[in-house]
C-alpha cells in the first residue's frame, strides 16, 4: 500500500518494450525499434492521484508505489499472428480481484497502434533499449476506478492488504500479486503561505 493512501487500484495494461534506440520515429520505423511486449500492471493510489490532480500536478506520488511486468518479455514476431488488419494486436485481456472477473477487453481496442505510440514518444527525444511504453488501461474494467465512474459508488471496493490481482493478456501468460502493508506517510507540516514581495 503506497504511504497515505487507502484507495489502492490496479490498470490492466500491455506495455511495450524498445529493443533499439531512434529518434524523430515514423509509425513504420517504430516497429523496428519494438524488440517485445509484456503486461504492465500501473498500480494507482487513486486518493493521492486524485489531489494532486486538482492542482495540476498529474499523477506523480499517486504512480511511485508500484509496478508490474511480466511474467514474461514476448517477442513481436510471436504475436505477428494476433496482428489485424489495421496493425492492432488483437489480445483478450483480462482482470481478477481475489479470483472474480471484474474486467475483460481486447486489446486492439485501443486508439493508436504501438507504433504510433512510440513514434510519438520519440518526438524531439530517443528512445532507448529497455525503455517501456504502457499501452494505456483496457477498458471494461480495466481498473476498479472505471467501473466506480460507472456504477457511481466503489464498487468493486479499493484493494487492501490480502487481496490478489490476477492480470492475463493472451499469448503473454498472467501475473498475480498480492497486497501487502505499506509503511506509514511520513507526516509533513501543514502548508504555509507566504508573502511575495517585489524586489
Amino acid at each position: 500500500m503506497p504511504p497515505g493512501s487507502s484507495v489502492l487500484d490496479f490498470e490492466l495494461e500491455v506495455a511495450v518494450v524498445i529493443g533499439k534506440e531512434g529518434r524523430d520515429l515514423t509509425p513504420e520505423q517504430a516497429r523496428d525499434h519494438i524488440v517485445g511486449y509484456t503486461i504492465f500492471n500501473d498500480w494507482s493510489a487513486r486518493d493521492l492521484q486524485s489531489a494532486e490532480m486538482k492542482v495540476g500536478l498529474g499523477p506523480c506520488k499517486g504512480k511511485d508505489t508500484a509496478t508490474t511486468l511480466g511474467p514474461y518479455l514476448v517477442t513481436t514476431d510471436e504475436l505477428e499472428k494476433y496482428r489485424d488488419e489495421d496493425g492492432f494486436l488483437r489480445l483478450a485481456l483480462t482482470a481478477f480481484v481475489n479470483g472474480e472477473l471484474v474486467g475483460e477487453d481486447l486489446l486492439s481496442n485501443m486508439s493508436w497502434t504501438f507504433e504510433e505510440m512510440v513514434a510519438y514518444a520519440s518526438r524531439g527525444t530517443w528512445v532507448r533499449p529497455g525503455d517501456v511504453l504502457g499501452s494505456g488501461t483496457c477498458g471494461n474494467g480495466g481498473c476498479l476506478a472505471e467501473l466506480w465512474g460507472v456504477r457511481g459508488r466503489q464498487d468493486p471496493p479499493p484493494l487492501k492488504p490480502g487481496d490478489t490481482v490476477t492480470l492475463t493478456v493472451e499469448g503473454m501468460g498472467s501475473v498475480s500479486n498480492t497486497v501487502v502493508a505499506g509503511a506509514d506517510a511520513v507526516p509533513l507540516p501543514p502548508a504555509r503561505r507566504r508573502s511575495r514581495e517585489r524586489p
